[in-house]
């Protein structure tokens, strides 16, 4: 029997004794990590019922049954299970009426669907429907296994994807930096710190791997938090217009200068100012932007005035600044001045174990933007994921799954809502110096399909991750756009892309 509450059991066999010693936060790891163990079984046969619980039970999981989907509505609204296995065809309440019903009370629950032979339309109903999985009876054992295991680590991933924003949200972290690789790790530690100090920061990496948002978190996490976060592009602003953007002009100090303007400087007073692709920047700018980081004080473009500020700097690129400076497009001081804090965003082909717990963020952003209801890829989608390249890092996969959920039908995105370019990626082994060319011609003619084809791929996968900005384009092949335009006549490219040729 139980023990009164105001006389604990001392006998150190006991549950009791061993419960009172287990600290909370632990008792609710333990709690959770059982629901993650436990299996409802849904079936009105009696001997699958056997069948499969004795099954799992041989790969130590905690099996309950249930006779009927009524029955199964009545576990399921009192305890938390890992998944449920389920019969299409029931008596009563039958397997597609019972998935609804446990989708509205527990959407986030995996559901895996039993089928006669000969019954997949139905099984791919139930799948549109919500269903996480299926198999038809009879079934192989060890293939109920897998799929199975696959349904317990996806509930897994999100429980430990759940915990994280939880970590993150008392710790005062950041759940729009998604990532448990060791590579997302080093970033977040490095964000921890440098946050609460004024040294500048100078981040780098490929284009869509998150150095913008980065800086941002950096600022937030600052004790300048409360102040302005003023962002500049300077790749975006043309030459001759740049200074004036970052110091600002006074009435009169050029053609069209009308009135007194606040630069960029002036405007993040008390806060922090972050410069994009600061290697775009020209050696006469860099000169003045130098002066400003070693006295904290500049004039207006056509004044006298001098104007001091109280600023953070945090600059960006995506161009290899070292290799800038050895070339003399980039002052040596000025990158001395900017490399005092340096971190790397890694690309996304580095830390492709951060994709599913990515594709889980950018779904449930999907949800809330645009009201969709897709809640998660097939395995032979995630498969395809895996297998890309990402030559448009993260900022490309977000854009690919928010175009998925938009245009899926039901809850699942199935390799048809991915574009073309990722359907017919190879995997990575085969990317990585296995061309599948037949040998139709010469050597020579071999390898200059080859060459034609990868660069085409390569040109396809740099315009569809900068949204066919040739500009962009460009910059992130290292080649100039008349060249790139070139290239995109050369393999019928131009007839795709509507931008005008002004870019």
């Amino acid at each position: 029997g139980a023990h009164p509450a105001s006389k604990p059991c001392s006998a150190s066999g006991c549950p009791c004794a061993n419960r009172a010693r287990i600290p909370p936060h632990t008792r609710e790891t333990l709690l959770t990590q059982q629901a993650l163990d436990n299996i409802l079984v849904v079936d009105d046969e009696e001997n699958m019922r056997f069948l499969i619980r004795e099954t799992l039970a041989a790969q130590h999981y905690a099996v309950e049954t249930a006779a009927g989907g009524a029955q199964a509505m009545e576990l399921i609204r009192n305890k938390d299970y890992g998944c449920v296995i389920m019969d299409i065809r029931m008596a009563g309440m039958d397997g597609l009426q019972t998935l609804a019903e446990i989708k509205k009370l527990r959407p986030d629950l995996p559901v895996i669907m039993m089928t006669a032979f000969g019954s997949r339309k139905i099984a791919l109903q139930a799948i549109q429907e919500g269903a996480y999985d299926y198999f038809t009876k009879p079934f192989d054992i060890n293939e109920m296994r897998v799929v199975v295991k696959r349904a317990m680590e996806k509930k897994t991933l999100e429980r430990e994807n759940e915990k994280l924003r939880r970590q993150l949200a008392v710790a005062g972290g950041d759940t729009r930096l998604v990532g448990r690789s060791q590579a997302m790790a080093e970033v977040l530690l490095f964000i921890d710190r440098v946050a609460g100090n004024d040294l500048t920061v100078l981040i780098q990496g490929p284009s869509g791997t998150g150095k913008e948002l980065a800086a941002t978190v950096i600022h937030e996490k600052s004790p300048r938090a409360h102040m302005p976060l003023i962002k500049m592009n300077c790749a975006a602003i043309p030459e001759t217009l740049l200074e004036s953007e970052l110091f600002g002009h006074e009435k009169g100090a050029f053609t069209g200068a009308g009135a007194r303007k606040i630069g960029k400087f002036e405007a993040a007073h008390g806060g922090t100012l972050f410069l994009d692709e600061i290697g775009d920047m020209s050696l006469v700018t860099q000169a003045k932007l130098l002066r400003v980081l070693e006295e904290h004080a500049f004039e207006r473009v056509g004044g006298a005035e001098t104007i001091r500020v109280d600023i953070r700097i945090i600059a960006a690129t995506n161009q290899d600044l070292a290799r800038a400076v050895a070339e003399k497009r980039f002052r040596e001081d000025l990158f001395f001045r900017l490399n005092v804090l340096p971190v790397s965003m890694p690309p996304l082909c580095d830390r492709v174990e951060d994709i599913p717990m990515l594709v889980e963020h950018f779904l449930v952003e999907a949800r809330e933007r645009y009201g969709a209801g897709v809640r998660r890829m097939s395995s032979e989608s995630m498969r395809l994921l895996m297998d890309y390249r990402w030559p448009g890092n993260v900022r490309e996969l977000a854009n690919v799954i928010q175009r998925a959920a938009v245009i899926a039908q039901g809850e699942l995105i199935t390799p048809d809502c991915l574009p073309a370019q990722i359907r017919g990626a190879a995997p990575q082994q085969e990317q990585n110096g296995k061309p599948h060319a037949p040998f139709d011609g010469s050597l020579q003619e071999v390898i200059d399909n080859v060459v034609q084809a990868t660069e085409k791929k390569l040109i396809q996968e740099a315009l569809n991750s900068t949204d066919w900005s040739r500009t962009k384009t460009a910059r992130m092949l290292k080649i100039c756009r008349k060249s790139l335009h070139n290239k995109m006549k050369k393999y019928g490219l131009l007839e795709q892309d509507a931008e005008p040729e002004s870019d």
